[in-house]
C-alpha cells in the first residue's frame, strides 16, 4: 500500500466513519446535476467521502484561525474530475449548517487569451504554468483575501477554447472560496533562499489534491474525447469541430497523442510534483470512485 510521509491514511470506509451523524443535505437528483461528463458519483460516495470532508472544512471555518475568506485550493490532472469535486463541495458547504456564500472559481478564466498564446508559441502548452496570466490571478486572490467588496473573475469557454472577452463572474465577499485548477498548488517550496515571490497557494487555508493512476487518467481523457466527438464537437462553431468527423480509431489515436504530448507532460512536470503540498489527497480507483484518503497534520 502506498504511504505518504507525515500523512494519516484512511480507506474510504474509515474516512466515512469520521463524520457526524448529521444527514447529508444533497438528494440524488441534485447530486446528478453536479456531475461532469463521464463521471458518476453515487449518493453513497458523496455521503462517505465528501460529506465528512465538508464537515472537516466547516470545523476549520468555525475555528476562525485564518485571515479573510476561507480559501480552498483544489488541484489535479486533466480528466480526474476536479470540477465535479469542486461543485459537490461548494453545494455541501453552502447548505450546512446554514446558507452561506461559497464561491467557486476555475483558473481556466485566467489562461492567457489564444491570440497571446499564439504570439508566444504556447498553444501546445495550454494549461502549463506559463500559459496563465499569473499577475491577474494573484491580484484576484489578494483582493478576495483582503475582503474587497466586489471582485471579478474572467470566464473561460470550453466551446470556444478561449477566454471570453469582457465576461466576468462577480465575487462579492464570499465566506468561502474554492479555487480549482491544474497548477494551483505550485508554491513557495520552489523558492530559492531570499526569493520573495508570491504564489497562488500562499493564499490557501486548505488544499486538496485529486489523484489517480496515469493509466486511468489517460483512459478517462480518451473516453471524454470520444463523447465530445459525437456531442459538443458536432457544433460547427465549436473550436474542436474539426475532430467531429474522425472515425473512432482516429479519435482514439488523436486523443492519445494529445494526452501524451500535452496533458501527461504537464502532469509529470508540473501537477503531480505539487501533490506533496496538499493537506488532503483523495485517490480515485479505476472506477472513478475515491477509495483512499490521506490527511496531513496542519
Amino acid at each position: 500500500m502506498e504511504t505518504i510521509p507525515t500523512a494519516r491514511h484512511f480507506t474510504a470506509e474509515e474516512w466515512g466513519g469520521l463524520g457526524d451523524v448529521i444527514p447529508m443535505p444533497l438528494s440524488e437528483p441534485e447530486l446528478h446535476d453536479l456531475m461532469g461528463r463521464g463521471e458518476s458519483t453515487s449518493l453513497f460516495e458523496a455521503s462517505q467521502i465528501y460529506w465528512p470532508l465538508a464537515q472537516l472544512l466547516q470545523a476549520s471555518v468555525l475555528a476562525g484561525n485564518f485571515t479573510g475568506p476561507y480559501i480552498i485550493g483544489l488541484a489535479g490532472s486533466v480528466a480526474v474530475g476536479k470540477s465535479t469535486t469542486a461543485r459537490i463541495l461548494r453545494s455541501l458547504l453552502a447548505r450546512w449548517p446554514s446558507d452561506r456564500d461559497v464561491a467557486l472559481v476555475p483558473t481556466d478564466g485566467f489562461l492567457l487569451p489564444n491570440r497571446i498564446l499564439e504570439e508566444r508559441d504556447l498553444m501546445a502548452r495550454k494549461g502549463f504554468p506559463e500559459s496563465y496570466d499569473i499577475k491577474s490571478l494573484l491580484e484576484f486572490m489578494r483582493d478576495v483575501k483582503s475582503g474587497v467588496e466586489l471582485v471579478k473573475a474572467p470566464i473561460y469557454s470550453h466551446h470556444a477554447y478561449d477566454v471570453v472577452p469582457n465576461a466576468y463572474t462577480e465575487i462579492g465577499r464570499p465566506a468561502i472560496l474554492i479555487l480549482e485548477g491544474l497548477n494551483v498548488l505550485q508554491s513557495a517550496e520552489a523558492k530559492k533562499s531570499g526569493d520573495s515571490r508570491t504564489f497562488v497557494s500562499d493564499f490557501f487555508d486548505f488544499s486538496i489534491y485529486l489523484d489517480a493512476a496515469e493509466t486511468d487518467l489517460r483512459r478517462w481523457y480518451i473516453e471524454r474525447f470520444l463523447d465530445l466527438r459525437t456531442t459538443a464537437f458536432q457544433d460547427p462553431t465549436a473550436h474542436f469541430h474539426r475532430y467531429a468527423g474522425l472515425s473512432e480509431a482516429e479519435a482514439i489515436e488523436t486523443a492519445g497523442r494529445i494526452w501524451a504530448t500535452t496533458n501527461l507532460a504537464n502532469l509529470r512536470q508540473n501537477i503531480y510534483p505539487t501533490r506533496a503540498r496538499a493537506r488532503l489527497i483523495l485517490r480515485k480507483s479505476s472506477t472513478h470512485a475515491i477509495d483512499r484518503v490521506w490527511l496531513r497534520k496542519p
